[in-house]
Formats: structure tokens, sequence, C-alpha cells
């Protein structure tokens, strides 16, 4: 039998560098242990792969992969950036976030001057 939870659960969205995968696994075990629904990066476009060898095929796809991250930072209730580094690509993130009204948490809390 399945235990009903009191409320819904929040949804929480990782963000970051994909050299930070493994924090982000890391993150994702902790904040769905927590109880959170976890979206993140599903393809790691650093790590060689054959849907993304080809350099044009691996072009399109960041495009497209790009604007997924953002329809799942708008699915998010809040964003998690892990990583000690914040990438121009993460910043627009984290600004496109709080344009949106999310809360956005950082796991080294210390990084989140330089992601303004």
């Amino acid at each position: 039998m399945f235990a009903l939870l009191a409320q819904e659960p929040k949804v929480v969205v990782l963000c970051g560098s994909t050299r930070f995968m493994e924090g982000m696994a890391e993150a994702n075990r902790q904040e769905t242990a927590a109880g959170r629904i976890v979206l993140a990066p599903g393809c790691d476009l650093k790590t060689p792969h054959p849907l993304w060898n080809d350099p044009a095929d691996a072009e399109a796809l960041k495009l497209r992969l790009d604007a997924l991250h953002r329809a799942k930072v708008r699915a998010a209730d809040e964003v998690l950036v892990v990583g000690d580094y914040i990438s121009d690509s993460t910043r627009a993130e984290i600004k496109y976030a709080r344009q949106l009204g999310k809360t956005v948490r950082f796991t080294h809390p210390e990084v989140e001057e330089t992601a303004k």
C-alpha cells in the first residue's frame, strides 16, 4: 500500500555546469530523500555519446536542451544551483528563475554573490 503525502511535494530543478554531474547526482539523492521531486539535466554534452558525436548534431541538441531546461525551471517551485562555480549559462538560468519569482538555493552559498 502506498502512503499518502500530507501535501504535494515541491519540485526542484538542478542547475549548474555539467562538469558538476556527480554533485548533481548527490543533490538529486539529497533532495529526493527530503521529499522533493527533482528535475535535472539529462544529457552531459561534455561526455562522449553517439547522440552528439557529430558537431552539427551536438549544436542543434544543445539549443533544444537549453529550451528544455528553461521549461524545467518554469515547471519547478525552486532552483538548486549545484557547484562552486557559476558559468555565464548558469547565471542566465538563475536570472531567469528569479524573474519568474522562483526561490534559488545554492549547494555552495559562497558563490551566490557571483550569480548576480
